[in-house]
């Protein structure tokens, strides 16, 4: 028997709510991205807009539908296989592709000069700030795997379609964050340093390679499912999070740009520097 109760669906037009209300939002996010990059295209047409931007965001709604949709999602529903899979493309490999895509810069360049700085002083506001602390999106994006495989968690949002779908804001959210945090070209209020970055990542690495272990073997899981379904959940885990976090590696290499010597020369000018950069 598997952790995954029979769901209801209810109809709209023809479609389920589950499969017509995750497509609307993909839809509506891809949309929305692509008349901002438009417009920002528009409003400075020397400066335009990053086509490889725009790609990365479309891939990482193109993931996150592939996750929230049919064949996936109902195949999650019944099969722990599936609910991993759901997780990797939603929690890791989605918000990677939308993070790239830099929608926080793409937001700041159609905002006028007064909202564009109430926007730039909430990314610097004290929340934002301990939220995008490497520790604080470590524990959000990997320390809840713990409590939701090894406590009763994970069986009571099966079993309840709110609880399930809260599960999926969870994932996604928290792995935009982890993301951000590592390798996000959008303004950030304190990144750490490239080493620092690279450290927790290689924890994110162990962390999800333990558990997937821990998993496979069946030591303290709490997951009704069979034992086939548990292990290759677990194997999906294992290596699909791998590549991801590899993927991530790469985009935080990609991103990273040495700003130590400019540091340097723009010291005695600290006052202007703050200047351009709230401009920024």
């Amino acid at each position: 028997m598997t952790g995954h109760p029979a769901h209801h669906h209810q109809e709209s037009g023809g479609l389920p709510l589950e499969v017509l209300l995750p497509a609307a939002f993909v839809v509506l996010l891809a949309g929305g991205y692509v008349l901002l990059a438009g417009r920002a295209r528009r409003r400075n047409p020397q400066a335009g807009w990053n086509r490889w931007h725009t790609g990365w965001f479309l891939a990482g709604c193109a993931l996150l539908a592939a996750g929230l949709l049919p064949p996936i999602a109902p195949w999650a529903h019944d099969d722990f296989r599936g609910h991993m899979l759901q997780h990797l493309l939603t929690g890791m490999y989605a918000p990677l592709g939308l993070v790239l895509g830099a929608p926080v810069t793409l937001l700041l360049r159609n905002l006028s000069a007064a909202k564009g700085r109430r926007l730039t002083g909430l990314v610097r506001s004290r929340p934002v700030h301990a939220l995008a602390n490497p520790v604080t999106s470590l524990l959000l994006s990997v320390g809840t795997l713990g409590l939701l495989y090894f406590t009763p968690l994970y069986n009571a949002m099966s079993a309840n379609t709110g609880l399930h779908w809260l599960l999926h804001v969870h994932f996604l959210l928290a792995g935009c964050l982890f993301a951000y945090v590592i390798a996000g070209p959008d303004p950030a209020p304190a990144r750490p340093s490239v080493p620092v970055r690279l450290l927790v990542l290689g924890v994110a690495i162990a962390a999800h390679a333990v558990i997937s272990q821990l998993m496979y073997g069946g030591f303290g899981i709490n997951i009704y499912a069979p034992v086939d379904q548990v292990q290759g959940g677990a194997q999906i885990m294992y290596y699909g999070g791998d590549i991801a976090e590899l993927l991530l590696a790469v985009a935080l290499v990609a991103t990273w740009r040495p700003q130590s010597a400019s540091r340097q020369s723009r010291r005695p000018q600290r006052g202007a520097g703050r200047a351009r950069h709230a401009v920024l």
